[in-house]
């Protein structure tokens, strides 16, 4: 009975989450204590919208648009658009505009097996409300707020749909307008501005829907108050006892992704009002059941299962299949590090949805082949050939780090990162055709950009001079241990592409693969960088080469870096460096060692009061995604015992901590197949 408890627990109504005790639950994230000052919102998004919660009642604090970037804020560089908020409201209760201190009972919970965000609070004994915001799964540019408001006493309630535009965006309009049709009648609040330098127009509508019959809905008004802002109102007259239900609907989109924005949004808007509140509900659910049905499963550690629900929430949430957009450090949480592409996803985020989800791992390498030629013009213009893929990478797939980061000109790593994630597609999902027709075009010009980028020394080995590693500590080395490494596999991968397609093989690929160095130092241990000497180090390097890299096998070198660069890394570190280092524990055979460094990963990193994660401990800049990615992998290819090989994904034999019953993972590959691990 309580297993099928927590089964049914995503899918229960907003209502019961008064009555309930989420604290337990593997599928609920719930805020009591709301501090306006010490507050990092969580987010609900669908792949497209991101829309980021707000410590204050019936609003939201950001809302992005994936794909539609424009040059503003940090870094002279393009910026992931902040767009209108079309989900915020404000609520008069016999004449007094509720705030944060009218109102008692106030919490939110994060639904995250339905992706659902419910807000309730309570006001002087009147009113009970309920808010809960969507970001549709279905339908990418549209969410869906549902209110639900109970009366303990006779109030008059008044509603307010606002539609306002951030201060980035300029020469703002406003429109509203009435569809009035035989059996429905569609308000439409419209708002249409320009981005920051007018590269993109963007647009939002929105819309109530009520449950009243055609003819008995309430009387709007619509409010004017400035170019930044306007809104829609009723007022509800509400017996004792009653409970008035009713929802908003509202689209956003740009010229980034249509001809037409003001148009396209108004045409969505109307879709989504017209199928009505209960087939919204009900298709976006479905979507998010399929999703689910790839998932990671932890007997006998709770913590762990809602940690580990709520990062697949957040990768599911920032990405979706069928697109050419990829994954940000921080999703679609907000406007941290600009919105830009990094090798973030390819080695950290990607590879949990390369197992559990290839159809979303697929758009992600679309954003990069459909950038190839940027890649190309960007290896040209640094005396390169092939491709030369940015560090930073916002649409246009030109380098959009600032220029006082020395990363942009000099972390070379991200192109074989971006070769690595196009292999273990082939390899996992065997598919020739794309293998032809994208992978391996790829592939080629990231080999022919190795080959031009190593040097031939003087003894007669090749070397890769002057990058930043990926221990972003060490500036402008020579040899780093993760950039000759990834260059050596991607090298080989390209002619193994090769071969699949009867094509052939190129010998100086081969050549530059077999004599490009690998340092060590005197005892075996492997050297990060050629001037390495026993510094701190950012994050892990060296230990990359043992996974998700197979350039170091042998399980003593494996110990012996494991021991040397743990001891080096810096507590203030990214978190995905406890991640490979619990990993590399957990397929050692120290699964208690790799439990205690799995949870650093990510706990100390949580933040007030949703417990979302930080880039490091004590950071204040969430969602870190690309944290949620590397405590992924420990499940899935640490304690999971997952590996990616040329004949698909196989298990390799692992153990659990003491604490852990059993581990399953579900919908793996393409096949869907389930892999457990037990006691």
């Amino acid at each position: 009975m309580k297993r099928l408890f927590l089964l049914l627990l995503p899918f229960l109504a907003p209502l019961a989450l008064r009555a309930q005790d989420l604290g337990k639950s593997p599928w609920h994230v719930q805020a009591t204590r709301i501090d306006p000052n010490n507050y990092y919102g969580v987010t609900v998004a669908n792949g497209m919208i991101g829309i980021v919660s707000s410590p204050e009642p019936l609003k939201v604090k950001d809302v992005v648009l994936n794909g539609a970037y424009d040059t503003y804020g940090r870094g002279r560089v393009s910026n992931i658009l902040k767009v209108f908020d079309f989900a915020n409201m404000d609520l008069e209760v016999d004449g007094r505009r509720l705030g944060r201190a009218d109102i008692t009972g106030y919490a939110q919970t994060l639904d995250m097996g339905r992706a659902a965000l419910t807000t309730t609070f309570s006001h002087a004994g009147k009113v009970d409300v309920t808010y809960t915001v969507l970001a549709l799964r279905h339908l990418p540019h549209t969410a869906l707020i549902d209110v639900e408001i109970k009366a303990r006493r006779d109030v008059d309630v008044t509603p307010h749909s606002v539609l306002s535009s951030p201060d980035v965006l300029r020469e703002v309009k406003n429109f509203y307008h009435l569809i009035d049709r035989p059996h429905s009648l569609i308000p439409l609040l419209t708002s249409v501005a320009q981005s920051p330098t007018g590269k993109h127009t963007v647009a939002a509508s929105n819309s109530f829907i009520f449950e009243e019959p055609r003819g008995q809905e309430p009387q709007l008004i619509h409010e004017e108050w400035d170019y930044g802002q306007h809104r829609l109102k009723f007022t509800k007259r509400l017996k004792a006892g009653t409970t008035y239900r009713f929802s908003v609907v509202g689209s956003v989109t740009s010229t980034a992704h249509t001809a037409d924005p003001q148009n396209e949004a108004e045409r969505l808007t109307i879709f989504a009002a017209l199928e009505k509140h209960d087939r919204l509900l009900k298709r976006h659910r479905d979507a998010w059941q399929e999703l689910w049905e790839s998932d990671i499963l932890i007997e006998g550690d709770p913590e762990a299962q809602r940690a580990t629900h709520f990062a697949l929430y957040h990768l599911y949430s920032f990405a979706r299949a069928g697109t050419a957009y990829s994954l940000s450090p921080m999703g679609l949480s907000g406007l941290g590090y600009n919105g830009h592409v990094f090798w973030d996803t390819e080695l950290w985020m990607y590879p949990p949805l390369l197992l559990l989800h290839p159809d979303i791992a697929k758009s992600l390498l679309e954003y990069r082949y459909q950038r190839l030629d940027a890649a190309r013009t960007n290896a040209a213009s640094h005396g390169f050939r092939g491709a030369m893929f940015p560090w930073e990478s916002a649409d246009e797939g030109g380098e959009a780090t600032p220029v006082w980061a020395l990363t942009g000109p000099f972390q070379h790593h991200i192109t074989g990162c971006v070769g690595f994630a196009f292999w273990k597609y082939y390899q996992v999902t065997r598919d020739k055709a794309w293998l032809r027709d994208r992978g391996y075009p790829v592939l080629r010009e990231v080999a022919d950009f190795w080959a031009s980028r190593a040097e031939k020394g003087a003894d007669g080995k090749y070397h890769i001079i002057n990058v930043v590693a990926a221990d972003e500590y060490a500036e402008n080395v020579d040899d780093n241990a993760f950039t000759n490494g990834i260059a050596k596999e991607v090298l080989g991968y390209a002619n193994a592409a090769a071969r699949e397609l009867g094509l052939p093989e190129n010998p100086e690929w081969q050549t530059v693969a077999d004599g490009i160095v690998i340092l060590k130092m005197a005892d075996g241990t492997t050297r990060e960088h050629a001037t390495y000497n026993g510094e701190v180090i950012k994050q892990a390097d060296a230990n990359l080469l043992a996974y998700p890299l197979k350039v170091v096998t042998d399980e003593a070198t494996i110990r012996k870096d494991l021991a040397y660069y743990e001891a080096k890394m810096d507590p203030k570190g990214p978190a995905m460096g406890a991640a490979v280092l619990s990993l590399l524990h957990a397929r050692l055979g120290n699964p208690d060692k790799a439990l205690d460094l799995f949870t650093k990963s990510y706990r100390p990193n949580e933040v007030p009061p949703f417990g979302v994660i930080a880039e490091t401990a004590g950071g204040t800049n969430p969602y870190f995604a690309t944290g949620a990615g590397g405590m992924l992998q420990v499940l899935l290819n640490g304690f999971g015992g997952l590996d990616v090989t040329p004949e698909g994904v196989v298990q390799l034999e692992t153990s659990l901590p003491k604490s852990w019953k059993s581990l399953t993972l579900k919908g793996v590959g393409p096949e869907n197949k389930t892999y457990a691990v037990k006691k």
